[in-house]
């Protein structure tokens, strides 16, 4: 079970309190042509968008087997997981895919495409995974993993995955590989 502070923190809508441009209060209304509360500056009128966070990560392959990380953070510490992180400002989706998996892994890596886009509206994020082909079979992982090694199907701790994105993103990467064809997924996560 997650402790209660990952809990809170990860699933309660985030409240803007102050003005990021001036540091006044600000107080949830509908702005004028929107349709939406809003964090609007009692002071300097500055309104305040809440988006969702992208978290962007890959899918390495080597042969007939899949590269999984177990995590050295929380939330989910000890869980398997496939290298992914939240995403950067001034990079692209695909480059903050490869920059997570060198982090989390230390996997040289070609990427082969998107292959899931899957939306966590409770947590305010969405998953955007890339299928990757390992270059080779050497690992350097980095500070938030306790271990990487590669895993063919059956060998894939299930019980021990650390997010439903990543179990949806294995489960079709292995029903593709079955009928032949890759497709991008897109999906929602209740």
């Amino acid at each position: 079970m997650m402790p209660r502070r990952y809990t809170d923190c990860m699933f309660a809508p985030r409240r803007i309190q102050h003005c990021r441009v001036c540091g006044a209060s600000t107080a949830y209304r509908v702005p004028a042509d929107d349709n939406r509360e809003r964090a609007v500056c009692g002071a300097c009128g500055e309104i305040h968008y809440e988006n969702p966070i992208n978290v962007v990560g890959t899918l390495p392959v080597w042969e007939d087997q899949v590269l999984l990380c177990r995590r050295a953070i929380e939330p989910r510490h000890g869980l398997w997981t496939l290298p992914a992180g939240f995403m950067e400002l001034g990079e692209t989706t695909a480059e903050g895919a490869r920059r997570e998996t060198d982090e989390e892994a230390g996997a040289t890596i070609e990427l082969e495409g998107l292959f899931t886009v899957l939306n966590v509206v409770r947590a305010g994020q969405v998953h955007l995974f890339y299928r990757a082909r390992m270059l080779d079979t050497r690992l350097d992982p980095g500070p938030e993993t306790l271990e990487a090694r590669l895993f063919r199907e059956h060998e894939i701790p299930w019980d021990q995955i650390a997010f439903r994105t990543v179990r949806e993103t294995l489960e079709h990467f292995f029903a593709d590989r079955r009928d032949g064809l890759f497709s991008v997924h897109v999906g929602d996560i209740g």
